[in-house]
């Protein structure tokens, strides 16, 4: 999927096929839910999702077996997009449903959030609210990010003693302190839009989905652990 980004169309059409988009947004395909958990922005997010996906999901693997951990990884994925679009759209109804209250036609809307233009007769109030919605509305969303959170959320609740370091802060901490404390800062960018260690643009309320689904996963795994009539 990486070397498709870089080849085909010269990456911007590849993209626009397979990264997933704000539903309301016509760029938008039901099969992007899936395909954008294997898209990459550029070199450097492939390698450090790829790095954790090996570091975190092989031992995960090992004792959960593939199944399991496929069924973990994809749902995981899932939870981080329904997550974060849900977080979109708290934005976006809200103001949308003012614009159309104040007088602005969903035509009009549409298009200036397309287009990135004014139309004539635009208040101020509504300008705002225009931005407020613009970078939901033409958000796109890629990587193994959700899907990788859901496999450190299993690693956590598997190995809680295990120590663990950033690559910017050397200092071992216990996974069970390590992975919510990550968790955490997802939360607060998310919801204030300040960056600690990961890129400005990166979709903070998908890691944050995709850890819990993946603790939930697990935590449901372990509680029934020995029910014989579970589907796997």
């Amino acid at each position: 999927m990486f070397v498709g980004t870089l080849t085909i169309g010269n990456g911007t059409l590849f993209y626009e096929w397979f990264a997933m988009y704000f539903p309301k947004n016509d760029a938008f395909q039901p099969w992007q839910i899936i395909t954008h958990m294997f898209m990459h922005g550029g070199a450097m997010h492939i390698f450090f999702n790829m790095f954790a996906l090996w570091m975190f999901g092989t031992p995960v693997e090992q004792v959960l077996g593939s199944k399991r951990f496929l069924f973990i990884y994809i749902s995981a994925g899932l939870g981080a997009v329904l997550l974060q679009v849900g977080f979109y759209y708290f934005q976006y109804i809200p103001n949308y449903n003012a614009l159309i209250e104040s007088g602005v036609s969903s035509e009009s809307i549409k298009h200036m959030l397309t287009n990135n233009e004014v139309v004539s007769g635009i208040t101020q109030s509504q300008l705002a609210q225009l931005k407020a919605i613009f970078p939901a509305y033409n958000a796109s969303m890629v990587g193994a990010s959700g899907c990788i959170m859901g496999i450190m959320a299993a690693f956590g609740m598997m190995n809680p003693e295990a120590k663990l370091m950033m690559i910017f802060l050397p200092i071992p901490i216990k996974a069970k302190y390590f992975i919510p404390g990550i968790i955490i800062l997802d939360l607060v960018s998310g919801l204030t839009g300040q960056s600690f260690f990961s890129p400005s643009n990166t979709a903070y309320m998908a890691h944050v989905g995709g850890a819990l689904t993946g603790f939930f996963i697990m935590w449901y795994w372990k509680k029934n652990q020995f029910n014989q009539n579970r589907w796997y």
